[in-house]
């Protein structure tokens, strides 16, 4: 991949997570060309790419669109996350170090004070981190790289889903039992903790649908 096709398709891809680019909005290569200083050749890959991650919808004559999932789709996603990420916790907690866990509670004291001063967009991001500790103690990388393309689809309705009320709270004591779990590397408890949690954030997404699109 080229420099300039590289940095393309991670400016359209940032877009579409961050909301700036809306589900079903037309993705105009002339457009993007200018706005982005590159060829229109390099925007066609750029997009071809995107669409290959499911970011992205191609059609003949009629151009590239920001995809657009239905809720049936969101849940079903989330169905297959819940299932691979339990899978995933199962296999990090007889695996993670001692270094590991106390990176995991770093984050976690981190996100606390996240919370506590509501700086959401940072609390989000150390979200992420918690569980990127647990995928790279796994030894199961087909499994992560599965969810991980799930999470990248979702994201931008993932990212929103911290600012329905209640949720953040929530979401900490999710993580807190996740940590518990994984200092008595149980197996059982880290697999059905992360399962709990990433329920709760498809119950949150279907009862708050209209608010998250």
């Amino acid at each position: 991949m080229s420099t300039q096709m590289e940095n393309a398709y991670r400016y359209i891809k940032q877009k579409i997570l961050n909301g700036t680019y809306k589900p079903s909005q037309k993705l105009n290569e002339s457009d993007l060309s200018a706005e982005i200083n590159a060829s229109r050749n390099t925007i066609k890959k750029a997009l071809l790419k995107l669409q290959q991650e499911n970011l992205v919808s191609i059609e003949t004559n009629k151009g590239a669109t920001v995809k657009d999932f239905t809720l049936d789709e969101i849940v079903h996603y989330l169905e297959i996350r819940e299932v691979l990420e339990g899978l995933i916790a199962k296999t990090a907690a007889s695996n993670i170090s001692d270094g590991k866990l106390v990176q995991m509670e770093g984050i976690l004291e981190e996100m606390r004070g996240h919370l506590n001063h509501q700086r959401f967009d940072d609390y989000s991001k150390c979200n992420l981190a918690f569980h990127n500790v647990i995928y790279e103690a796994s030894p199961n990388v087909q499994a992560v790289s599965m969810v991980q393309t799930i999470k990248t689809q979702l994201r931008r309705f993932q990212l929103k889903t911290i600012l329905v009320p209640g949720r953040n709270e929530e979401s900490f004591k999710e993580h807190q039992k996740i940590l518990n779990a994984f200092q008595v590397r149980d197996e059982k408890w880290a697999e059905d903790a992360v399962k709990y949690h990433i329920a709760q954030i498809r119950r949150t997404i279907v009862e708050n649908y209209s608010f998250l699109v």
